[in-house]
């Protein structure tokens, strides 16, 4: 095996060496991120049939790639945390001993890039030698893989100069998990229909996926290293990763505040990060820029704030209902150099997706690969279809998107899915009471992962999949961290998604979130005024800016109404929660449940907003 100059660390070689072994692939490549290494990937992919070139005038330097059916989101119930204690990995995670699951893997590893090109991959989740950031090397048989971390992370020689002789980075072994033997012809889409695996260590930082080469599974800078492996790594040494968005908002007097947000997948994140402010706000000089949309890692400062960096490059954002109508930003991020999967492809060579704008197209190819027409009444694109895309292309990208100090936060804000319950927008009373709503949050699935979709799962911090260890130590992490931290951000919690007894949207959202962004900005500065409710802090009808949208105080008010009977089922379900992590749950989160039971059973059964509420 020949190894480049530019590699310098020989435990990574070594370990290379080790997986050469294990794997037994046809070449080795490592791969230094270029351009032109991107190109010749991209047109290999071409064609092998994986990736289709979109038009160039409509869609410049862009393909479309069709995954295998069974390999369309992330496997929840083959992603492990193989911790040395079930305790530590917790009930809300799939645990295995690690001395049963490595034999397991190195078993489904053994030749398993036979007949393939492995590539390794150095990459950096963050700002290149930013002090947030962290080093990982990914070795796959995936070119898609590879190009696809081409655009999400800082990725090849940079990465590995950084690296240099005796960094420390984060083993990340993937493998689609479907050799070729001699003369064996490929498929399009390469992946282990019936056995996937999807495997963290965190004692010894390591991740192990087999069997999928779809983007959460495969691209194990994203969910594995910054979340699941980051999450036990800010643990241990006093920060915070987090699956947030990072978004900056520019007032008319040109003060910037920054504002991190929890969202599930499929909730409206990517759609928050880029939000559009109404023409009322832009015309006055309101902006909101982009740092990130999806993740976010969290340092305290000296000063003792907290700043945060977006540990990506680029974005792995849901097409279905992307459009220049929700998320302007994010279709102009996607107007080239973008990999979609599983869109529709057009007669005249462009995507298209159920949302976007203008008329259905009267005929495509759907995301299987057959003709599709609006009649048919299936989806031309799958739910969970994606695009790719680099963080350069938007045009709100904040100007400190990649600087490795990262941006300094005033507020956090979590929201979830929910068609009823949850109002529009409170702030917690205090840091605890704040980590108890983020704790609490729940949201309706949605197809960002396999299962029953529409149902009300109880996700705390957005993190359920994505904590690499006990949610109730997670939960504990943040009350410590917070009381740690002098000037701690408020914390906030949203529901765009509440609905009246016909299934209409109260809340018009998109764009006209900005009207309760500047309230949340207002109150992070001590600039806003608040009334007190069973559940924090709420905006009164007049505390929020309504030029330029027709929406009256009787709109607000169902969109903020407090309602006993749902709070009491809802204060269930969260009992529910707490049981399955009662051993190692806080105090302080029993405690404000009963005093949040209390508040609600000393008000009326149907608390509505006034000038008096009690």
């Amino acid at each position: 095996m020949s190894v480049p100059d530019w590699i310098q660390h020989l435990g990574l070689v070594a370990w290379v060496e080790e997986m050469v072994e294990l794997c037994t692939p046809t070449n080795v490549r490592w791969c230094d991120g270029s351009d032109a290494e991107y190109d010749e990937l991209c047109t290999q992919l071409v064609d092998a049939g994986t990736f289709i070139r979109l038009n160039p005038e409509k869609r410049p330097r862009s393909y479309l790639a069709r995954s295998d059916a069974s390999d369309v989101a992330r496997v929840e119930e083959r992603t492990f945390i193989c911790a040395r204690s079930e305790e530590d990995a917790g009930p809300t995670n799939n645990w295995m001993d690690p001395k049963e699951m490595m034999p397991i893997l190195r078993g489904l590893f053994t030749g398993s890039m036979a007949g393939r090109t492995m590539y390794v991959v150095p990459f950096s989740m963050g700002p290149l030698g930013s002090p947030i950031a962290q080093l990982g090397v990914q070795i796959t048989d995936s070119p898609y893989a590879v190009v696809s971390m081409k655009i999400m992370t800082r990725m090849g020689r940079a990465a590995a100069e950084v690296l240099g002789a005796d960094g420390e980075f984060v083993p990340c072994m993937h493998s689609v998990g479907s050799p070729l033997a001699e003369g064996e012809q490929d498929v399009a889409w390469p992946c282990n229909p019936s056995e996937k695996y999807i495997v963290h260590f965190p004692e010894t930082l390591e991740i192990w996926s087999f069997g999928s080469g779809y983007g959460g599974n495969a691209l194990l800078g994203k969910k594995c290293l910054a979340l699941r492996i980051a999450s036990t790594m800010a643990r241990d040494d006093g920060w915070f990763a987090e699956h947030m968005l990072i978004l900056g908002v520019t007032d008319p007097e040109g003060e910037k505040t920054y504002v991190a947000a929890a969202f599930p997948s499929a909730c409206g994140k990517t759609n928050f990060a880029m939000l559009v402010p109404p023409p009322t706000f832009a015309d006055q000089g309101w902006k909101v820029s982009t740092v990130g949309d999806d993740i976010a890692w969290i340092k305290p400062g000296d000063d003792g704030t907290l700043f945060a960096i977006n540990p990506e490059a680029g974005y792995f954002g849901v097409a279905p209902g992307t459009s220049y109508a929700t998320n302007p930003n994010g279709m102009e991020s996607i107007r080239s150099d973008t990999i979609f999967t599983n869109v529709a492809l057009t007669d005249d060579g462009d995507v298209w997706w159920e949302g976007m704008d203008g008329p259905k197209p009267a005929h495509a190819i759907d995301w299987q690969g057959n003709d599709w027409t609006p009649g048919l009444g299936t989806k031309a694109a799958h739910p969970n279809s994606r695009f790719t895309s680099p963080a350069t292309l938007n045009p709100a990208l904040d100007e400190s998107w990649d600087d490795p100090q990262g941006v300094p936060l005033r507020a956090f804000v979590f929201g979830g899915r929910r068609a009823g319950t949850i109002p529009l927008v409170a702030q917690s009373f205090n840091w605890a009471f704040g980590v108890y709503m983020a704790a609490t949050m729940g949201s309706e699935t949605t197809a960002a992962a396999f299962g029953e979709q529409g149902v009300v799962r109880r996700d705390p911090f957005a993190m359920l999949p994505f904590s690499g260890y006990h949610m109730g130590d997670y939960i504990n992490h943040w009350l410590a961290l917070g009381r740690n931290v002098r000037n701690a951000p408020r914390i906030f919690q949203v529901n765009w998604f509440r609905r009246d007894a016909e299934g209409n949207f109260l809340w018009p959202g998109f764009g006209e979130n900005m009207r309760v962004l500047e309230w949340i900005v207002a109150r992070s500065r001590g600039r806003a005024l608040a009334i007190e409710s069973p559940l924090g802090w709420m905006p009164r009808y007049e505390d929020l800016t309504w030029d330029g949208l027709d929406f009256s105080e009787e709109d607000f008010f169902a969109c903020m109404a407090i309602n006993r009977r749902d709070w009491t089922a809802e204060l269930l379900d969260v009992e529910e929660l707490f049981m399955k992590l009662y051993n190692r749950l806080p105090k302080e989160m029993e405690m404000i449940r009963s005093l949040t039971t209390s508040a609600l059973w000393r008000s009326p059964k149907q608390w509505e907003m006034n000038a008096d509420p009690t």
